[in-house]
């Protein structure tokens, strides 16, 4: 499952959905706004992203996932707007067998999502500057 929102994300629906009693491990991934990036002070994020696109690519992600490593479950939750420093801008959880395996795919999700995901942060700092992040 994957979501974008403008509101502040709730993963509780997603906790509850992500019932198994086949399930030995949940592994939760949150990314979160934090104060200092790069040794400049960030007051605050940006998101903007291509729906359709970022949906589809997350159910290729997932169907790779899912074959690359023994998991259950995968759910991603993921922020557009504008974000304040603490806000959680996404949210996975991975629910698997054995915790090796959730750990694992956890990583991997996330890592892939930033390569691959067609979703860009603009960084607003102190200094009144601002600037995208990684985008092409």
């Amino acid at each position: 499952m994957f979501q974008l929102s403008s509101e502040p994300l709730d993963q509780h629906p997603a906790i509850l959905q992500q019932a198994d009693v086949n399930a030995g491990a949940r592994v939760v991934f949150e990314g979160r706004v934090r104060k200092i990036n790069l040794d400049r002070e960030v007051i605050r994020l940006e998101y903007e992203a291509a729906p359709d696109i970022a949906a589809a690519e997350f159910a290729a992600l997932e169907q790779e996932t899912r074959e690359r490593f023994e998991i259950l479950d995968v759910v991603c939750l993921h922020r557009i707007g504008m974000l304040e420093r603490g806000d959680m801008a996404v949210w996975i959880g991975v629910l698997a067998p054995h915790r090796d395996a959730a750990f694992d795919a956890c990583r991997y999700v996330i890592n892939e999502l930033k390569k691959r995901l067609p979703i860009w942060k603009k960084e607003h700092y102190t200094d009144g500057d601002s600037g995208w992040i990684n985008a092409p």
